[in-house]
């Protein structure tokens, strides 16, 4: 059998449900496993039971970082802890007060972004949008690709808020934190219905995704492209199918999305390749390869970003290393720490997501080659915020 153990973190009280910071039980969203055994002999976390975590990132489910108490399970030896049912994914709805995420970061090119759901069923345990869970209440860990929130509202919303007197046109980003073209886009369908309000605003988009599910939206998508509203990227990590099923296992595989590059490069959509994340001494040997596979695949710029390891993602990628890559993951973590000024992560604007140092500076020259000999360098294509206007107000200049 076993029993669950609370402990208080240090510095703080133990709470009860009453008085907890994110309100009593009954508001709260439910919580799957807690925090995992001590480490197998390999080295690596025991975690979840592997029947339970079949087709998940994640390792462990760690208590999130805001949360007052540690949880973890202690075996009385009554049962079998090899043996657990599959965790299921599980989504709540959210009414969502805005839709429109602005930021004023000065390393990426967009200034707002839309992200229809919270949390990521592709379960990519490397995802730099883990942490945002806790603010939930949630694990970064399995929490974040298992319990999912969807924001149904996104479309009108969307309307309201691009029909203010005053918005000034910029293209919009999706993708940018949780994938817009996650499974349970199948079935709820609120990346369709914002594309389908941005098509009749004739508002500028551009998506990235890891997903082949894109090619769903075709229709609207060559539309748009006729008018230069849309650019799509899609995000290859590793051309490695095992690799990729380890790492991001509910995303689309290698091939597909090399597929999803040719439909939407046929179809006149503009396409570019994100490799994205590079991680020394694990995929970074074939950038070249990627690169000249999406080149044949139609795409007509790329991009890079370093592995990026903030809060809790460190301990979740560095578990998931040691028990998938064990040979490796020693040597991985020291080139990370090469390239971040000695830490796991430097999140230092312009830092944060090339990295510094000699194998940094490597990996930049390597993509630049690739790039200029496969034509990718060319800054891909320009979507249009001229064209923008209210439907029913007729045209609405950009600037205004």
């Amino acid at each position: 059998m076993t029993a669950r153990h609370e402990t208080a973190r240090s510095g703080h009280p133990a709470l009860s449900p009453a008085n907890s910071p994110i309100g009593p039980l009954g508001a709260r969203p439910p919580r799957s496993t807690e925090l995992p055994p001590p480490l197998a002999p390999n080295g690596a976390p025991q975690g979840i039971p592997l029947t339970g975590r079949r087709g998940r990132g994640a390792l462990t489910n760690d208590t999130g970082r805001f949360e007052r108490q540690t949880r973890e399970l202690v075996d009385d030896g009554w049962e079998n802890e090899d043996i657990a049912p599959p965790l299921r994914t599980e989504v709540t709805s959210e009414t969502a007060r805005a839709i429109i995420t602005r930021n004023s970061s000065p390393d990426i090119p967009f200034d707002r972004s839309i992200n229809p759901y919270r949390g990521c069923e592709h379960g990519c345990v490397y995802c730099f949008a883990r942490p945002t869970h806790a603010y939930m209440g949630l694990s970064p860990g399995l929490d974040f690709e298992s319990k999912l929130f969807a924001k149904p509202n996104a479309a009108s919303l969307l309307a309201r808020e691009l029909s203010r007197k005053g918005y000034e046109v910029a293209p919009i980003a999706m993708g940018t934190n949780t994938d817009p073209y996650q499974p349970i886009e199948q079935t709820y369908r609120i990346t369709r219905s914002v594309l389908e309000v941005l098509s009749e605003f004739n508002h500028p988009v551009t998506i990235v995704t890891k997903s082949a599910r894109v090619t769903r939206d075709l229709d609207i998508l060559s539309d748009m492209a006729r008018r230069n509203l849309v650019k799509v990227a899609l995000s290859v990590t590793t051309l490695d199918a095992k690799l990729a099923r380890s790492m991001e296992p509910r995303a689309s595989t290698p091939s597909k999305r090399m597929e999803a590059m040719k439909l939407l490069s046929e179809a006149g959509v503009p396409v570019g390749v994100m490799v994205a994340p590079i991680i020394p001494a694990l995929n970074d040997h074939e950038i070249e390869k990627i690169l000249t596979g999406a080149s044949y695949a139609g795409a007509q710029s790329a991009g890079y970003v370093l592995l990026r390891l903030p809060l809790e993602i460190k301990d979740l990628f560095a578990d998931w290393l040691r028990e998938n890559e064990p040979g490796k993951a020693e040597h991985v973590l020291s080139l990370i720490r090469s390239m971040r000024g000695g830490k796991e992560y430097d999140a230092e604007w312009g830092q944060r997501m090339r990295g510094s140092g000699p194998y940094a500076w490597q990996i930049s020259r390597r993509f630049e080659i690739a790039c200029k000999r496969l034509g990718l360098d060319r800054g891909g294509w320009k979507v249009d915020s001229s064209q923008f206007r209210v439907p029913g107000r007729g045209k609405q200049l950009a600037l205004l």
